[in-house]
């Protein structure tokens, strides 16, 4: 990854149930090149990461949806997991949150299950996009073109289907977040 993100400050937006991978893998390429990362979530304190349907590690959040303000980071994270989007899209400040960046052309990574989030966020029509198969017709139903593909990026949207896809998808992700603004 060639990309440089020295001085880009990102937000990973997840809660309980994330897929850890998800996770973990995307923030590391990140900050492996340079970038500043942050955990939004719910609530303050900690969640609780799964591998698939076992309990992984836990990790701190730096700041909640409702505090935190979407103009002071350069890019959104959405890691998947099935639990984890499907809390965070009935929450109306994760929604604003979401919304904010994609209002601003920032760019946004979003794995697996997490364009979920994104259906309710009111984002992804007119869109092209790739997820965890499961989410098809959700999307396409919300206006969204579904393809098959290891990643798909959409002026600044990058997304992918599942943790196989990581590699691929965390290149794009950072790719995409050292471009900025699209």
């Amino acid at each position: 990854m060639t990309a440089t993100l020295h001085g880009k400050r990102i937000a990973f937006l997840a809660t309980d149930g994330v897929e850890e991978v998800e996770y973990t893998q995307p923030r590391q390429a990140v900050e492996a090149a340079g970038g500043r990362v942050e955990l939004v979530s719910l609530e303050a304190g900690s969640i609780q990461a799964f591998n698939h349907l076992d309990k992984a590690g836990t990790y701190d959040v730096d700041v909640t949806a409702a505090q935190a303000d979407p103009q002071s980071y350069d890019g959104l994270v959405l890691p998947g997991g099935v639990a984890n989007p499907d809390a965070l899209r009935a929450d109306p400040d994760v929604l604003r949150f979401v919304r904010a960046f994609f209002d601003a052309g920032k760019p946004v990574g979003a794995i697996c299950h997490a364009p979920w989030t994104l259906i309710d966020a009111d984002v992804v029509k007119g869109r092209t996009l790739t997820s965890w198969p499961s989410l098809r017709t959700d999307l396409s139903n919300a206006g969204a073109q579904w393809v098959d593909e290891e990643c798909h990026v959409d002026n600044g949207l990058v997304t992918s289907r599942k943790p196989d896809d990581l590699p691929a998808f965390c290149a794009k992700l950072v790719e995409e977040l050292g471009e900025g603004r699209h």
